[in-house]
């Protein structure tokens, strides 16, 4: 992936359904050389599909947080199933050091998040951070830039 590639990227990020007339225009190339680098992109699995970004209604409250949980390889299976069944769960993540899996969530309410947290301590130890706001947040474009 070159730089090229990159200015493409960012403009179907900012709008999937760019006409590939207007990105050539943008970055200085033909069309069928566009069309080709998107093509050669889908290819990679770099492009999968059309993206959609929803935004939370701002008239509701939610409690996200970071829950890190050290399981038993005998009770992994468990609590996986537990995650995949739980809506509240966002991301999950295999982890090293002192806990096995953290574990992102968000949650309509603060017994939303007890109860959520009540369930992942029958399998195994957890350790809960509340988010306060995300003073940063690149996103996937930008990790795919580095």
């Amino acid at each position: 992936m070159d730089d090229l590639d990159r200015k493409i990227l960012s403009l179907l990020a900012k709008n999937a359904r760019m006409p590939v007339k207007e990105i050539a225009e943008q970055v200085s190339l033909t069309s069928p050389a566009v069309s080709s680098r998107i093509h050669k992109l889908e290819t990679d699995g770099i492009i999968s599909g059309y993206t959609v970004t929803l935004n939370r209604p701002a008239d509701r409250m939610y409690v996200d947080a970071l829950i890190s949980l050290s399981v038993a390889p005998s009770k992994q299976d468990a609590f996986l199933e537990l995650l995949q069944s739980s809506k509240e769960v966002l991301q999950c993540y295999h982890v090293t050091g002192a806990y096995t899996f953290l574990v992102k969530v968000s949650c309509g309410s603060m017994p939303q998040l007890e109860h959520l947290i009540l369930q992942f301590q029958k399998l195994g130890t957890t350790s809960t951070q509340i988010i306060l706001s995300t003073p940063v947040n690149h996103g996937e474009l930008d990790a795919l830039m580095l």
